[in-house]
């Protein structure tokens, strides 16, 4: 007799019942550990990332390796994976240095003042990305995508070198267009009395100190 199966029951046929069983729990148990595998890689997982490198090839990414890796694609319950130091956008910072002819610490300075190097940053008057660029100044300058690190960062370092051809390389003066807009600073011939420009020109200077060291 085999037990759990009625005594009436061939040997035989008890046999392939009990094989049916143990067949299809083993079945349960890997399904199970599938399911597991699944979950932990879903827990895991973090978006799409993306980077265009200097050959122009576009890298996608799951578990960005790189600070060149930019978020491109978040989905519910995804863990965004961050780097906690401010370098993750020195390469773009690079080149847009390198193109234009801008101080590379100067650049990363005022992107430090303006966003604190968050690509997603709005402000309260509608400013947007890394270099907090104003919708209509985004638009000026031919920008597609504001809250693109490259764009943004491209886009705001040709708007700040246009500014200081406009006042002789002054950087108070140029800093403090960039946050008021040039007119006011034409307007007052100096650096505009708004507390918000003049903290915004302090806050760059300082920062640029600590990027030139």
């Amino acid at each position: 007799m085999v037990p759990g199966y009625p005594e009436s029951m061939p040997r035989s046929r008890a046999r392939q019942v009990r094989g049916r069983g143990l067949q299809r729990a083993a079945w349960f148990g890997l399904a199970f550990l599938v399911a597991s595998h699944l979950s932990q890689v879903r827990q895991a997982r973090a978006g799409i990332y993306k980077y265009v490198d200097q050959e122009g090839v576009v890298h996608f990414s799951n578990v960005p390796t790189s600070p060149r890796y930019v978020l491109y694609l978040k989905e519910d319950g995804d863990i965004e994976f961050h780097y906690s130091d401010k370098d993750r956008f020195d390469y773009l910072i690079e080149e847009a240095s390198r193109q234009y002819g801008v101080d590379f610490a100067l650049i990363k300075a005022i992107i430090r003042a303006e966003s604190d190097f968050d690509p997603q940053a709005v402000s309260r008057t509608g400013a947007m990305g890394l270099m907090q660029l104003m919708p209509t100044t985004a638009e000026n300058l031919s920008v597609i995508d504001a809250f693109d690190p490259r764009e943004n960062i491209d886009a705001g370092v040709r708007y700040f070198r246009r500014l200081l051809r406009t006042f002789g390389n002054d950087l108070e003066l140029s800093l403090a267009a960039y946050n008021a807009g040039k007119n006011a600073v034409l307007q007052f011939n100096s650096v505009p009395p708004y507390e918000e420009t003049r903290r915004f020109v302090k806050k760059v200077l300082h920062f640029y100190r600590i990027y030139n060291r």
